[in-house]
């Protein structure tokens, strides 16, 4: 009796062999590799715009150093920052090695979702695509500014959602209703774990105390802060936007004007002294008398929060479990290398996020056998 092919929406069509014949499986890598080396331009442009707050669609592609428009034909992803050596063709200016790596990972990344889910349903394929996308424009974002645009959070989440609508088989569903359910468990569980480990490591590890010598003098330059027995410049303090120090004064000297028995708190962006507010670029210089100064410390931002939430909502709650797991353990493997290598400083300089991202993306392409592998069902 002859088969007869099963009726599928687009979305859920798994890849019959006999249906597509005519179009060989080679060819649609070939595709999805070019596919994601383009979509890796589209992410360079967020990568630079979003954190600074600009339109992702206008201007067009430019230089950022002389603004010269950037014709078509020298906007090919790949080969033309290799012929142009990593330079603006106008102005010479260097071309970050970031967009060449951009749009080859993406192009990679797209192809591995191709060969490990096309032929099990295009539509999870397409999603996962787009997850692997979110994830490389959060890492590079996150890597050099320390934040994860809510466009990629928020604007994930409702994504996650409507793409768990559209193709069940993402949670390993059929029927539409349980795969929503599947998606908001996910996001649920995703904001309120990390939520609480944010919290409880907040209240534990959220503050590093430098005690002093009773009534030490610490001046603040326009550079860096002067303790008694070390210098610390503020880009080693403040590469947050939260980071801050506290402390309690016996006496605060301004070039005009002295405060006493005052709380400092600095940020980058505000100076208070008791209830006055200034503007730190207003103040060159500061010397305060105190006992303590109190520095902010954290691995984990709310950005990480809504991060997991879109994570969730995409992949389901044991995702979520897989990634903080396996994000800890990449992260305690990045500080131990550091630490062999006498650069232990720079583990509070590197973000969370890229460790989730990371952690994240195993799961899509291996996490299930890992469980399977070490965790098998008697």
């Amino acid at each position: 009796m002859e088969r007869r092919p099963e009726r599928f929406g687009f979305f859920n069509m798994p890849l019959d062999l006999n249906s597509f014949a005519r179009v060989p499986f080679p060819f649609w890598s070939v595709v999805f590799f070019v596919f994601g080396c383009l979509w890796g331009s589209f992410l360079n442009v967020c990568i630079y715009r979003m954190p600074r707050n600009e339109s992702v669609v206008h201007p067009p592609s430019h230089c950022p150093h002389c603004q010269y428009a950037i014709p078509w034909f020298l906007n090919v992803p790949l080969v033309t920052w290799i012929v142009l050596r990593g330079r603006c063709r106008n102005c010479a200016a260097p071309i970050s090695i970031r967009y060449f790596l951009v749009e080859l990972l993406t192009g990679l990344a797209f192809l591995g979702c191709w060969i490990a889910f096309g032929k099990i349903s295009v539509g999870v394929a397409l999603v996962y695509c787009l997850v692997m996308a979110g994830f490389l424009v959060a890492t590079f974002i996150d890597l050099e500014h320390f934040i994860i645009p809510d466009e990629i959070t928020l604007g994930g989440t409702v994504v996650g959602i409507l793409a768990s609508a559209l193709v069940p088989a993402l949670h390993g569903e059929t029927q539409t209703a349980m795969s929503l359910k599947q998606s908001m468990i996910g996001a649920a569980a995703g904001a309120g774990i990390v939520y609480a480990i944010l919290r409880a490591g907040k209240l534990a590890f959220g503050k590093e105390r430098i005690k002093l010598p009773p009534g030490s003098r610490v001046i603040f330059t326009e550079t860096s802060i002067q303790l008694p027995e070390e210098e610390i410049p503020y880009e080693e303090i403040f590469y947050r936007k939260t980071d801050k120090i506290t402390l309690l004064a016996k006496t605060v000297e301004l070039s005009e004007v002295c405060y006493f028995n005052a709380r400092v708190s600095l940020s980058q962006s505000e100076l208070k002294i008791g209830d006055v507010i200034l503007n730190p670029e207003s103040v060159p210089r500061m010397e305060v008398v105190t006992d303590e100064v109190v520095r902010s410390r954290e691995a984990m931002g709310f950005g990480d929060v809504k991060f997991m939430a879109a994570i969730g909502a995409f992949l389901g709650w044991k995702a979520v479990v897989f990634s903080l797991m396996v994000s800890s353990m990449l992260g305690a493997v990045v500080g131990l290398v550091l630490i062999a290598t006498k650069r232990q400083e720079w583990s509070s300089r590197l973000p969370y996020g890229p460790y989730i991202a990371l952690a994240a993306a195993i799961w899509i392409f291996a996490g299930p056998q890992i469980i399977t592998t070490f965790f098998p069902m008697p």
